[in-house]
């Protein structure tokens, strides 16, 4: 079976059980500031499962794109990626444990034709600490359908309970589907909200969020060993060995990144891509592959084609900075093992390697020295490992190639002093960003809302004052990419060059006068066509939106598409400050702002 195919069936099965087909949300999330990308189906969807009505009813079922890192030191094994497509259908406080379950197994069996004894399943075996009951429930419903007592397990909440990464927002219990040993199903049921002070309290509304990863369900469909084996890896891999696969799975990221217009960057998502191009190149990359990459997903992602140019364009400026930085911070790291070597000892071809490296003034280098080196030159620390390796190698053991200080006392040494300065850096980071990762999903309530709204404003107010100014050809102001966490909102729009003081207080001073206005922010759900016709200006892809969309009014300053959450009227907004305005990329601005 292929990709295309799996895609269809599952689209094809739940919209023949009523669902309406979503498209896929962008990879960068809107409405949850708790992370950097969309790890699963259920960030563009926060809002609907916190109550509010989508509109396209209580049942969807989509593919979603998706980006994990997280495990991305297992990325290369058989089944671990850090892009892959997730496919979900989900019950807005419509179905409950019994449809969800059932038609999972009607999709299995009858759709896949996944023989029931290949199939073996894991529920939750409750929480007493929080009062959270043993779901028993799910366990009779597969007994029910077929499935054995003995092939069912009970698993604690490590395994069998969802909650996203920020502190507060909805989870529950799942119940998670194998076929030979491997998951590849996940019905989570979200009937409790996460509050503050770590108590669950009971949803609104129950929801049913479940994910099927398409590259490990082709994996076992067509009997094979890997997920590289896949179409969706068709021509990415020659010669299937870890390097290679690691190369293949961070370049495809890559892409899917650029495409959203995200750029290589120090911070955030941009940090990110930056360490994925660089860890491929490492990696020998051949980028010829982000090419072939395009080709595979064009159909199913429009995007990738659409932004070619300023992918491949982007791999390349970047591989060349790297280049450049290797070639800097090896020479930095050679001065810092300078005279750290005694006289070479000549170890006979015989003897197993056994030299004391604690002998020598080369114990005298820490975890801290490469952690220095690492931040401040940006050579990797695995290549500070590697040169080092390679260095005793040469001066102490007769060219054993194989050699890896990591096995070594002082490599173990090194490791731990490097980790441990990692964590130290970690938390001064998120010390200072603490509103970026503060609270979660429901936590970003109002003050999300709000500064949701001040962006409509802002974009409204560039195309008012910088309108008049666009060069021949230009179809006005366009947002070019959005990043909203509580505390502050981003903005790319279209724009050659740098703002100057009065434009930008002008810009300011307009937004600020309609917030004074207390203008209702009206929303309208309509068709999609005639949405078009009253919104004018388009300033993204509306393949990302499905037949019935939102229009969001501000009187009659400011019509846009848009997914929410909003506030109901501009007095509710405060002081609108703009904090800084810079360059994004090639002819794009950034603009960050504040409420206050």
């Amino acid at each position: 079976m292929t990709s295309q195919e799996l895609r269809k069936k599952y689209l094809d099965f739940f919209k023949s059980k009523v669902h309406a087909i979503i498209p896929s949300a962008s990879l960068i999330p809107e409405n949850d500031p708790s992370v950097l990308f969309t790890t699963a189906g259920m960030h563009p969807l926060v809002p609907y499962l916190l109550g509010q009505k989508h509109p396209s009813g209580n049942r969807l079922v989509d593919v979603q794109k998706c980006i994990r890192t997280k495990d991305i030191d297992e990325v290369g094994d058989n089944t671990h990626l850090t892009f892959f497509e997730m496919l979900g259908n989900w019950s807005l406080g419509d179905y409950w444990k019994k449809e969800s379950i059932s038609w999972s197994f009607e999709f299995l069996i009858k759709e896949l034709g996944i023989p029931v004894e290949r199939i073996s399943i894991t529920c939750f075996e409750g929480d007493s600490k929080n009062n959270i009951s043993k779901d028993n429930e799910s366990a009779q419903i597969w007994e029910s359908l077929g499935i054995p007592k003995n092939k069912i397990k009970f698993l604690g909440r490590e395994d069998n309970w969802w909650e996203q990464g920020g502190e507060t927002g909805p989870c529950g219990p799942d119940t998670e589907i194998f076929v030979d040993g491997v998951e590849i199903w996940n019905n989570v049921f979200m009937e409790y909200n996460k509050t503050a002070d770590g108590k669950y309290e009971p949803l609104k509304q129950k929801n049913v969020d479940t994910g099927m990863g398409l590259e490990r369900t082709l994996m076992i469909l067509n009997g094979q060993k890997s997920v590289f084996e896949t179409d969706v890896f068709k021509d990415l891999i020659k010669e299937d060995n870890k390097k290679i696969r690691i190369v293949a799975d961070h370049i495809k990221t890559a892409v899917f990144i650029l495409s959203e217009g995200i750029t290589p960057s120090n911070t955030g998502s941009g940090y990110v891509l930056r360490r994925l191009i660089r860890r491929a190149v490492r990696y020998g990359a051949d980028f010829k592959i982000a090419e072939k990459v395009i080709d595979i997903y064009k159909d199913i992602y429009p995007e990738l084609k659409k932004n070619k140019e300023k992918i491949l364009d982007e791999l390349k400026k970047e591989k060349e900075k790297f280049e450049k930085t290797l070639d800097v911070g090896l020479k930095e790291f050679k001065k810092l093992i300078s005279g750290k070597f005694g006289e070479m000892i000549l170890m006979s071809d015989e003897k197993e390697y056994s030299v004391d490296i604690n002998s020598f003034d080369i114990v005298s280098i820490s975890g801290k020295d490469l952690f220095v080196i690492s931040t401040t030159y940006g050579f990797p620390f695995e290549m500070c490992l590697e040169e080092l390796s390679a260095e005793i190698n040469k001066n102490y053991l007769k060219n054993r190639a194989s050699f890896d200080v990591r096995n070594t006392p002082l490599g173990k040494r090194l490791i731990e002093e490097f980790d441990e300065e990692f964590k130290k850096h970690q938390e001064l980071s998120r010390t200072a960003s603490a509103g970026m990762f503060k609270g979660g999903l429901s936590d970003a309530g109002e003050e999300n809302k709000k500064l949701h709204t001040a962006t409509h404003l802002l974009l409204a107010a560039l195309r008012k004052i910088l309108g008049g100014d666009l060069p021949a050809g230009e179809a006005g102001i366009m947002q070019k990419g959005s990043n909203i966490t509580t505390e502050r909102l981003r903005f790319d729009f279209n724009w050659s060059q740098k703002l100057s003081p009065e434009q930008l207080k002008t810009v300011e001073d307009l937004v600020n006068e309609k917030i004074k206005q207390n203008i209702p922010v009206e929303m309208m759900e309509l068709p999609k066509e005639e949405a078009i016709k009253m919104v004018g200006t388009l300033s993204f892809d509306l393949s990302k939106y499905g037949d019935v969309v939102k229009v969001y009014k501000i009187g009659s300053f400011s019509t846009e598409f848009c997914g929410g959450p909003h506030a109901s009227n501009t007095s509710e907004l405060g002081h609108f400050k703009i904090t800084k305005e810079e360059a994004s990329s090639l002819g794009i601005r950034r603009i960050k702002a504040v409420l206050e």
